[in-house]
């Protein structure tokens, strides 16, 4: 018995009595499906996206609704999922096979790959689960078993480590079986070979488990090598009409929540102040101002201090649709519009409107 057709017996068993198959892009299996879920599931545990997928298709349930879609639509659903750019090149590569596959998804790994946000795995993934095309996946999971099986030193990140994966990969995957292999190796890293607690006892690879072996086998994989975030403050300004209305800018689309609406951002308050004459032309001398609890939020790459100035304007010679500037919006918290939110910002909104913040907001985001 080969090593490669030992290891997929071995996974495939255990997948077809223990594995999960009644999760929701199970159900109704198609590409479309698929890629929603798999872009999703990026940096993204399984029990935060189920309730946003579900919404996801409940609004866009093909990829032609969603290429019709606007991108404050797309970002709207998307608000508090993290990690935003997904859902900017989800918006991006539905129009794409709209328009230049006719609203087929491409039926080959490397075509797949082409289209916007689609990297390698996760286009074999869609390849392998929705058109069973047999190609090796290397996500995150897929990681985490092959170097604790094999016991590989060095940060999965590096490219020689990278490239080692994907070769293993390549050897491990079957030539049958292209969809359930594939899932079951999603699942075994997702719920048995965890980060920290792996459940050696019950896994089906522990006999040949070099990482296990070793005696500790959660030094496998090897951690990125550390490196301390910068601190960054900011002041965000809820300017608030008569009305209770909340001005709100769309932030450019590259850079931190690119496409996505936000308060006024200030340095300072001297920058407040300045960015009040610009916005509104409006001198802050008779504003009621309020300095609410400052908080922290974590991006991937820096950690931003965020302060809250809530400024209640007395009076106010702009409407809603009254600046003649597409980029700014009077957002009414009671009367949401559908817009794209940055996480903090929704936060902030729901608290002013009397309403509690979803739980599971992401701390962590990525451009």
């Amino acid at each position: 018995m080969t090593r490669s057709f030992s290891f997929a017996d071995a996974v495939l068993g255990w997948y077809h009595k223990h594995g999960r198959k009644d999760l929701p892009w199970q159900q109704q299996i198609n590409p479309y499906r698929v890629w929603v879920s798999e872009i999703m599931l990026q940096q993204t545990q399984v029990s935060t996206v189920i309730p946003y997928f579900e919404r996801f298709m409940q609004r866009f349930p093909d990829v032609q609704a969603l290429a019709a879609a606007t991108q404050d639509e797309v970002l709207h659903l998307w608000t508090g999922l993290g990690y935003y750019a997904r859902g900017r090149n989800l918006h991006a590569c539905a129009q794409a096979v709209v328009r230049d596959f006719n609203g087929e998804f491409p039926r080959s790994v490397e075509a797949l790959s082409e289209l916007p946000g689609i990297g390698r795995s996760t286009a074999a993934a869609i390849a392998s689960i929705s058109m069973n095309i047999n190609a090796p996946i290397l996500d995150g999971n897929v990681k985490r078993v092959l170097t604790r099986f094999f016991a590989i030193e060095g940060w999965p990140g590096e490219t020689k480590v990278q490239n080692q994966l994907w070769t293993l990969a390549e050897e491990l995957t079957p030539q049958h079986s292209s969809r359930e292999y594939t899932q079951a190796m999603m699942d075994l890293g997702a719920t048995l070979c965890t980060r920290s607690k792996p459940a050696c006892g019950i896994c089906p690879l522990q006999p040949q488990c070099e990482g296990l072996q070793t005696g500790k086998p959660t030094q496998f994989p090897n951690s990125k090598p550390k490196k301390e975030k910068p601190e960054k403050h900011s002041l965000l300004l809820m300017i608030q009409n008569p009305a209770g209305e909340y001005l709100l800018l769309q932030r450019p689309q590259k850079g931190i929540w690119g496409g996505l609406w936000s308060f006024p951002e200030a340095q300072d308050i001297q920058q407040a102040r300045q960015l009040l004459q610009e916005q509104l032309n409006h001198h802050s001398g008779d504003d009621e101002e309020q300095w609410l609890t400052p908080f922290r939020h974590t991006f991937s790459h820096y950690h931003l201090h965020i302060q809250p100035i809530l400024i209640r304007l007395p009076h106010s010679h702009l409407a809603v649709g009254e600046t003649g500037d597409q980029q700014q919006h009077w957002y009414n918290p009671r009367n949401p519009s559908t817009l794209g939110l940055a996480a903090p910002v929704k936060m902030l909104l729901q608290s002013m409107a009397g309403t509690s913040a979803e739980s599971g907001i992401p701390s962590e985001e990525l451009l």
